[in-house]
């Protein structure tokens, strides 16, 4: 029998090694941009060109690599960063595997310009397909230049795999946004497609945050700083009145290498706990320092996963740091009643020289009587919310709101029968809406209900384009971060259909110029974080598209919830629209909206 097994070749295996270590043209990005800080470059300018899959280019002002260093990068593991296994342990660059370069050759087009201070001139090296076709001497200044073009080009089956440029800019500017932030000494650009989207300067951390995400962060951050024997931990929590209905931006690096790790991300959520709603996060830009020994960065190809020698203690420190962050700046008024008071007014004099104090009057009618005066009812079908009276109002007795409806306004003379066969609603407990049927007692709940009214109401205005606009007096601005600006572009068709006005004044600001007409007095803002947090999440399931996803949210932040209570008109409406949806058994994430409880089994619950 013939031998089965053989070595690959140099070629395929780097073409294996890519798929794990370049999925994106935001792999190339991060792996490129990480070398450049490792040759300890104080400026680094990346370009890309269709979200990187036509061009990537990362200019920098390190150190440079000789003749020889430059064709041997290209080789797989051909590293400076270690020599024997124990250097594993003790890593405290970015790259070390030296997997990347050769990963990136043998799916690309390579162009590597790189010259040191010692060297009079540099070398220029053409790379395709992990097969050198042309090595030159050429003029430039100190420091290296990578070219990426056409990556996955020998590849056809994995560039059909990438999402819209839309979408991978989206990771490209999240990978810059991870290198550049805990390396605030260093200069950054970023440019795509002619546009510069990011220049960011060297300064100190706060100015970095600030130039990534927007000068409005000057307030809403808090500063931590824990210093213990094995741990180290410095950076910047946000505010918990600045909480997020995104997860977008909570940053942990270790060893300023940015890692992914949800037993600490627990430990800030439990420092918060209490102090923001639950459905929103906390932010944090937090790099913790820990002896390169107690930790493992080799478990993962893209190096985000780490292992904690004592993960335990390092949960406690964090949480603890956190903690001490949050009470040390809580800026809520504090009244010291043992200080002495600085206020020295002599009251009696005040009054000695005052005009006398007279009570002042309130004109009433005394001939008023609410239940006598007919209001006309401000018909709220329940499409969008409460009118503001309503909520101002006390709708624990509905003629106070209404006046008397017109079915119920002296029926003195009416007959006992009459009065019963009308249609009557109770609440109960606030949150669920109680009549009876002829089958027995229909119990539905309100929010659900609601929720399906507004959904599919919303639903029927983005495809038919029929949602009524509410233009602000007042148009509110409001920034986002780059990729989540990029999503809200996106969804700026749909929204519109349902009433949304807005404006993108730059790449990561938007001007709200008009709301829903159904918004009554809900947070724009808000509404809108929380739906891109929620096409976040969902963006993953195929069956779920955008305007579902519109629909949904909206419906679910602008239904009445529970321990609200309804006038018996109000209610009245919440029973007739529902029946009069396409699904009135259930709500859009699944839930049971009423039951049916039929006169033989309150019978059998009586007699039990």
């Amino acid at each position: 029998m013939l031998d089965v097994i053989k070595l690959l070749p140099d070629a395929v295996a780097n073409q294996i090694a890519a798929g794990e270590v370049i999925q994106r043209p935001a792999s190339a990005v991060k792996e490129l941009m990480e070398n450049s800080l490792d040759a300890g470059a104080t400026q680094i300018d990346l370009v890309v060109k269709d979200a990187g899959k036509a061009l990537i280019m990362v200019i920098d002002n390190g150190c440079g690599m000789s003749e020889t260093d430059a064709r041997l990068c290209f080789e797989r593991h051909a590293t400076s960063k270690i020599s024997k296994a124990e250097d594993l342990f003790s890593i405290r660059t970015m790259g070390f595997r030296g997997e990347a370069l050769a990963s990136i050759a043998a799916i690309a087009q390579v162009e590597l310009k790189t010259r040191r201070k010692e060297d009079e001139v540099g070398v220029r090296i053409v790379n395709e397909g992990s097969v050198v076709k042309e090595q030159t001497l050429t003029p430039m200044a100190v420091g290296t230049t990578f070219s990426v073009k056409n990556l996955f080009f020998n590849v056809p089956a994995r560039r059909n795999f990438l999402k819209s440029p839309a979408a991978e800019m989206r990771h490209v500017v999240e990978e810059f946004t991870r290198v550049s932030l805990m390396n605030p000494e260093v200069g950054f650009t970023l440019t795509s497609d002619g546009k510069e989207l990011y220049h960011l300067y060297p300064g100190n951390l706060k100015q970095r945050i600030m130039g990534l995400f927007g000068n409005n962060y000057d307030e809403k951050l808090l500063p931590v700083h824990q210093d213990t024997d094995r741990v180290s931990i410095h950076g910047y929590i946000m505010k918990a009145e600045c909480a997020k209905k995104t997860r977008g931006e909570q940053y942990f690096f270790v060893n300023k290498r940015y890692i992914k790790h949800p037993y600490l991300h627990h430990a800030i959520e439990n420092a918060f706990m209490e102090m923001i709603p639950k459905d929103s996060f906390p932010g944090y830009f937090l790099n913790i320092v820990v002896d390169p020994a107690d930790i493992d960065v080799n478990i993962h190809p893209t190096k985000t996963e780490v292992n904690f020698l004592d993960v335990k203690l390092v949960y406690a420190i964090l949480h603890a740091a956190v903690r001490k962050a949050i009470g040390q700046h809580n800026l809520s008024p504090v009244i010291d009643f043992d200080e002495p008071s600085n206020l020295n007014i002599d009251f009696g004099e005040v009054v000695k020289s005052s005009n006398p104090i007279v009570q002042p009057e309130v004109p009433f009618d005394p001939t008023y009587n609410p239940f006598h005066q007919k209001k006309e009812f401000s018909k709220s079908s329940f499409g969008g919310g409460f009118s503001a009276h309503e909520k101002k109002g006390d709708p624990g007795d509905w003629r106070l709101l209404y006046g008397e409806r017109e079915d119920q306004a002296d029926n003195s003379e009416a007959q006992p029968e009459e009065v019963v066969k009308k249609t009557h609603f109770i609440q109960l407990n606030q949150s669920y809406i109680v009549t009876t049927v002829k089958s027995g007692v229909l119990v539905i709940d309100q929010h659900l209900a609601h929720y399906r009214i507004l959904f599919e109401k919303f639903l029927k205005e983005m495809e038919s384009d029929t949602g009524h606009s509410q233009q602000e007096l007042f148009p509110q601005p409001f920034t986002l971060n780059v990729n989540d600006a990029s999503i809200l572009h996106d969804m700026l068709p749909e929204l519109e259909r349902v009433g949304f006005v807005l404006q993108q004044v730059n790449p990561t600001t938007f001007v709200i110029n008009g709301t829903p007409a159904d918004l009554a007095g809900a947070d724009p803002v808000g509404l809108l974080e929380k739906m891109l947090d929620n096409y976040k999440i969902n963006r993953s399931d195929l069956q779920l598209d955008r305007k579902l996803g519109i629909a949904r949210t909206m419906a679910s932040q602008l239904s009445v919830k529970a321990s609200t209570p309804l006038s018996e008109m109000e209610m009245q409406n919440i029973v007739d629209q529902l029946f009069g949806c396409t699904v009135a058994e259930v709500a859009p994430d699944g839930k049971k909206i009423y039951t049916i409880f039929t006169i033989d089994e309150l019978i059998q619950k009586l007699n039990n």
